[in-house]
């Protein structure tokens, strides 16, 4: 049994003021050549599809794309939701998709969705678990006490009922964490205030591979077979010298599953470069590499420039951040910009939606985002 594992692919995500969808769309076309070449069994997308809980409408058009073009290539997919998504847009129409072979498990109801595949070593049982929050959970497993993460994964996995003398895999969209090793963050990843959202690790271990989504670096946990395949796309310049690839994970007869990595690699890298602005803008410098990349351009001059972003973006057009390393001072015009910027498209709902998705890690339920509705028209009618 042959399967992709991708996560966080975020579409529609806007880094420091720029759009993703073109990077997107080219990461995608480059993972359909991989179907095409390597004919997994089926792709497993484990959480964060969109990175705003109502994607915008180039976010939907390019994801609809994506899941036909896997749909004609016979392709089994499994997708869960994220902390960034809304569970119910995912979950929307997914009894219709299934018969496509499409697995779309936004909500979660209690119980986790199996499919099975075959192969010559009889079946693979995949189990999505979609991400989950304590109080989500509170009721649905009679007077079972749900008040740590801890607890809340504890209760869904019982409730499941899992054969752990066949070949399993999970698919999960959590913060899990290995007692005493540290996880390999990014700055694009929330991060809850003291780790309150993290599940450990030990929970899972009896699953035969676990394909995880959250954390924008590949890494295993506690486990080899236990892994985040990080995000495709880097999203932070905290992610700058990572590679990003496609885990193909490859499944034998019980015990025996091997993984490995295929590269993608991005329309326009994300780099850092560092120098006066003499330096940087000769053509010694500018020559080396692209000058289309995303860059972060940290100068060191020490007398004041005037209109220095100007005079980078006429060779450099895609700077994300500009910093400067001096006597004087070290402040990241790029990133005031970009967030100004993006602050004057937004709603007031969205605004808050924005703010609650930072402080809480997850967007807001769909009972939620009517009090702050009704409590804005409140506030105009006033």
């Amino acid at each position: 049994m042959k399967f992709f594992h991708l996560s966080d692919l975020h579409i529609g995500k806007n880094v420091y003021g720029f759009s993703m969808i073109e990077e997107q769309k080219h990461v995608f076309e480059q993972i359909m050549m991989y179907i095409n070449t390597e004919r997994p069994a089926a792709v497993v997308i484990a959480g964060d599809v969109y990175d705003r809980a109502v994607p915008s409408t180039d976010s939907v058009r390019l994801f609809d794309i994506f899941l036909t073009d896997l749909a004609k290539e016979n392709v089994a997919v499994m997708l869960i939701s994220g902390n960034h998504d809304s569970p119910e847009r995912l979950h929307f129409a997914s009894r219709l998709l299934s018969d496509k072979q499409l697995f779309l498990y936004g909500t979660f109801d209690g119980t986790l969705q199996k499919v099975t595949l075959p192969d010559e070593y009889g079946a693979v049982h995949f189990w999505l678990l979609p991400f989950i929050k304590p109080p989500m959970l509170r009721g649905m497993f009679g007077n079972r006490e749900i008040e740590s993460y801890d607890d809340a994964l504890v209760a869904a996995l019982d409730a499941a009922n899992v054969d752990y003398t066949l070949r399993n895999v999970l698919v999960s969209h959590q913060f899990y964490v290995k007692s005493g090793v540290e996880s390999l963050r990014s700055e694009s990843e929330l991060d809850p205030v003291g780790g309150l959202d993290s599940v450990n690790v030990e929970i899972i271990e009896r699953f035969d591979y676990v394909a995880l989504g959250h954390l924008h670096r590949q890494q295993s946990v506690g486990s080899e077979h236990i892994r985040y395949c990080g995000s495709p796309i880097k999203y932070s310049f905290s992610e700058w010298r990572h590679d990003k690839s496609v885990t193909v994970v490859e499944m034998g007869e019980k015990g025996n599953c091997v993984f490995r990595f295929l590269p993608l690699t991005p329309l326009h890298d994300m780099r850092e470069i560092k120098g006066t602005l003499e330096a940087l803008m000769s053509s010694e410098v500018y020559s080396l590499a692209d000058k289309e990349d995303y860059l972060r351009i940290i100068l060191t001059d020490e007398d004041e420039i005037i209109d220095p972003m100007g005079k980078l973006r006429s060779i450099y057009p895609h700077i994300m951040s500009l910093t400067f390393e001096n006597a004087r001072t070290n402040v990241d015009v790029g990133a005031i910009t970009a967030n100004a910027e993006k602050m004057k498209t937004l709603s007031v709902h969205d605004l808050f939606g924005e703010f609650f998705l930072e402080i809480q890690g997850s967007v807001m339920s769909g009972e939620q985002s009517k009090i702050i509705s009704e409590l804005l028209e409140k506030d105009v009618e006033k």
